[in-house]
């Protein structure tokens, strides 16, 4: 067909139109909203570079849940920051770590919130990576066994869901083999299963108090300019166990999620990182950008490139104009 029988304007010329042809819905059915959670009570700080992110104790962190639930968000992770940290992260084994504490917290609260877990090293350990270190390098597999039990940990205070974020080989593997073990077949594993090693997480760094304190992490986070390889470590976690897996940061990997999505029959989740929610909400502070336009079109083209999960520090405020 051509001009003028095709007019593809016609289905654009008022919003009625507009809504019922919308390939892509925007709904909060897919939102998981990342909190940070610290030792003690009552507190409550906000995260400098990420205006509305707190990093809290578990009883505030409740108190965020309710409004979270009663804004239709279905789910949360959770990241712990613990009162100490030492070479080995073991502080995120202990039973009643700040993250357990949490989970605990939400299950009395009786809040019908799917809570999934971070499973890293990096918030726990005093040199800030996410695996042990052996003559100044990350080594892979004396981690497996530490993260394998950090999920166990979460498991049995009552996790829905584990999500290594760590980017060791053979962490699925291990991990699921360990929840396995104890009974826990049932728990799925959301890997990050195609994490780059980016500029956009700095903000987060902040929250997580999780910076590297020498190097960097390119020895085991994905280089930006790979794409294939994405789709192998997608296929390697797949066979390991994984459940649902996810490609970190969203925006510059578009490509990478809708490759993902294409190549595999499996849930497919993306994290909208912390870097590009502060981007936004500095723009949005200096009227560069309307905000609320700016979000729901970001969280759209992340939900159109082909990820049904997004973990997004926008969820709350997205669900409110999706209510309105």
């Amino acid at each position: 067909m051509s001009f003028p029988i095709d007019r593809p304007r016609r289905l654009r010329r008022t919003e009625a139109l507009r809504g019922v042809v919308r390939e892509t819905r925007l709904s909060t059915a897919g939102f998981i909203y990342p909190m940070f959670v610290c030792p003690g009570s009552g507190a409550r700080k906000e995260v400098s570079s990420m205006p509305g992110v707190y990093q809290q104790s578990a009883d505030k962190l409740v108190e965020e849940c309710r409004e979270v639930e009663q804004l239709g968000i279905p789910g949360i992770i959770l990241f712990g920051l613990p009162a100490t940290k030492d070479a080995q992260g073991t502080s995120s084994l202990v039973a009643d770590g700040v993250v357990p504490k949490a989970i605990e917290g939400v299950r009395k609260a009786k809040l019908k919130l799917l809570v999934i877990t971070d499973v890293c090293l990096c918030e726990y350990t005093d040199h800030g990576h996410c695996g042990v270190i052996e003559h100044d390098e990350v080594v892979n597999d004396a981690t497996l066994g530490i993260l394998a039990q950090q999920a166990l940990t979460h498991a049995r205070a009552g996790a829905d869901v584990v999500a290594p974020s760590d980017m060791m080989d053979g962490r699925v593997a291990a991990i699921r083999g360990k929840l396995d073990e104890h009974k826990f077949e049932n728990i799925p594993i959301m890997s990050y299963a195609a994490k780059y090693c980016s500029g956009f997480y700095g903000p987060f760094r902040e929250a997580a108090q999780s910076a590297p304190q020498f190097g960097d992490r390119r020895s085991y986070q994905m280089d930006p300019g790979n794409g294939r390889e994405a789709l192998k470590e997608v296929a390697q976690d797949l066979g390991e166990g994984a459940d649902i897996v996810l490609v970190k940061p969203a925006l510059p990997y578009l490509d990478i999620i809708r490759m993902v999505r294409d190549r595999f029959d499996v849930p497919v989740a993306a994290y909208n990182v912390s870097g590009e929610y502060s981007m936004v909400k500095a723009a949005a502070q200096k009227n560069w950008i309307e905000e609320k336009r700016v979000v729901l079109e970001i969280l759209t083209g992340i939900q159109r490139a082909g990820a049904g999960i997004v973990l997004t520090y926008h969820a709350k405020d997205a669900a409110r104009w999706l209510k309105a």
